[in-house]
């Protein structure tokens, strides 16, 4: 009997060029706009262009994207199209409703996710993210817990970091808050 498949070892890059090729199939160099510094991902993740198909070499060896065709390019060589595999989209599924371990990486990587997600524009992406935020939020709050702790037995710089963490995580806790997508009243609660 085997268990659920892991999600691959990928740098939040690679993640962020398999998670925008999920959009739809295209090629490195549209792809190297999005991920640029003008870009709508470029603006959480930016990408060197040479990166962004390093990373499509990777996650073509690793069997999450596949070559679907060419394209004439009126500057330079041939495009190569690209599409996610089905192997690809079931990884990035399970790491985009994956939060976030360490505080410091929340600025990046969980608004890439968040971000990603929004731009699926699915319902079941709307899903994910509603278990992401959850997720990360019962993370957060056990971190919390734990930095609490830390805080109050610590001494001297030890106790400023402990309250500087604590205070990083209640501010990501409250834009979790903010990022929660609102319920409809139901006829109960209209009561």
């Amino acid at each position: 009997m085997s268990g659920p498949t892991p999600t691959p070892e990928l740098s939040a890059g690679e993640w962020a060029v398999l998670g925008a090729l999920a959009e739809g199939a295209t090629h490195g160099f549209a792809l190297a706009r999005l991920l640029g510094p003008g870009g709508p991902l470029g603006q959480i993740w930016t990408l060197p262009r040479p990166v962004v198909y390093q990373a499509l070499n990777k996650l073509s060896d690793r069997g999450l994207v596949a070559p679907q065709a060419t394209e004439r390019s009126e500057r330079g060589p041939n495009r190569t199209i690209v599409a996610v595999t089905p192997a690809g989209r079931r990884a990035l599924e399970r790491w985009l409703a994956t939060p976030v371990e360490h505080v410091r990486d929340m600025r990046s990587e969980l608004l890439l996710k968040l971000a990603l997600l929004d731009r699926a524009g699915t319902d079941r992406a709307a899903t994910v993210r509603t278990r992401l935020i959850d997720a990360q939020r019962a993370t957060l709050d056990a971190r919390l817990q734990a930095l609490r702790t830390q805080e109050q037995a610590g001494e001297g710089f030890e106790r400023l970091l402990g309250a500087w963490r604590a205070a990083s995580v209640r501010a990501v806790l409250e834009f979790l808050s903010a990022a929660s997508p609102v319920t409809p009243p139901t006829a109960a609660s209209r009561r």
